[in-house]
């Protein structure tokens, strides 16, 4: 039975922030082949129909925020247009905030499509680009020459910056590697400059997402599967933390850490947390 307090604060969250790969959707390590998981259409059209604020925060950096909502579009989900946010929304939020006009992006067009958008300016990793920053993401292009052309960006100033520290993230065939956290280490070994995170689970990333919905963090509720990044992330803003363990997060996944890092609510999938919503 759902304990009394966890279920007074379900009924008071204002909006819900989603996780992508492992809690409502599973594909490969590219962001492809996506497949509605137990329960994830139904949630998010019951959540859309009563007018319910949510958004859907993946760190990934596959692909642009208007493209991860399509493809979710393509495998039966309806979404509005504005849902997806992704650490790159997180860093532009910093970036224009401290005034930085030039990028260096080690990745795709996942990264620099967003910032072109917002008027910052994005660099490729060649040469001795001057850059304000260095913003490392999904990029397994990754070579010798990129390694250099950041380097020389950092020990000239740039600030370092990673879309994720997370070794991992959940598909269908398992665990994939993340490049951001890899591509980031060897940066950060040879400058000795320090790494910031603009994704989960940094308390910017879920203030990001609380300015999306309108909400202050404390009236969120954060779902996802990674133990390493929506709970603690919940946990930083005094959000409900609700894991599910249909991507990395097994039963025993927070056996070993302390009940102050447990989520506020354990589930199987986002098909229970449906029908605990729709009883509350």
């Amino acid at each position: 039975m759902l304990d009394q307090t966890i279920a007074d604060r379900l009924r008071a969250t204002r909006g819900f922030v989603f996780d992508m790969d492992g809690t409502l959707v599973l594909g490969d390590k590219r962001n492809h082949g996506l497949n509605p998981l137990p329960g994830a259409i139904d949630l998010i059209d019951w959540l859309g129909r009563r007018q319910v604020p949510f958004t859907i925060f993946t760190n990934g950096t596959t692909r642009p925020p208007a493209d991860y909502t399509e493809a979710l579009r393509q495998v039966g989900f309806s979404l509005p247009d504005d849902v997806l946010l992704t650490p790159v929304s997180s860093a532009i939020a910093l970036f224009q905030r401290r005034g930085y006009r030039r990028v260096m992006v080690l990745g795709g067009e996942g990264i620099r499509g967003p910032l072109r958008a917002a008027g910052i300016e994005p660099v490729a990793p060649q040469g001795r680009a001057k850059v304000d920053a260095v913003l490392v993401g999904w990029y397994r292009e990754f070579t010798m020459e990129t390694l250099e052309a950041a380097v020389h960006a950092v020990w000239d100033g740039a600030s370092l910056f990673s879309a994720s520290q997370a070794l991992f993230f959940a598909t269908a065939d398992g665990r994939a590697l993340g490049t951001s956290r890899a591509i980031a280490a060897m940066i950060r070994d040879l400058t000795g400059a320090r790494v910031q995170n603009v994704g989960k689970p940094t308390l910017e990333a879920l203030r990001c997402a609380g300015r999306r919905l309108g909400l202050k963090t404390p009236d969120l509720a954060v779902v996802g599967d990674d133990p390493l990044l929506e709970v603690p992330m919940a946990h930083a803003g005094h959000a409900l933390a609700i894991s599910v363990a249909t991507g990395l997060a097994g039963k025993d996944a927070f056996d070993h850490l302390p009940s102050s890092k447990h989520p506020h609510l354990s589930l199987g999938g986002v098909d229970e947390l449906l029908r605990l919503y729709k009883d509350l």
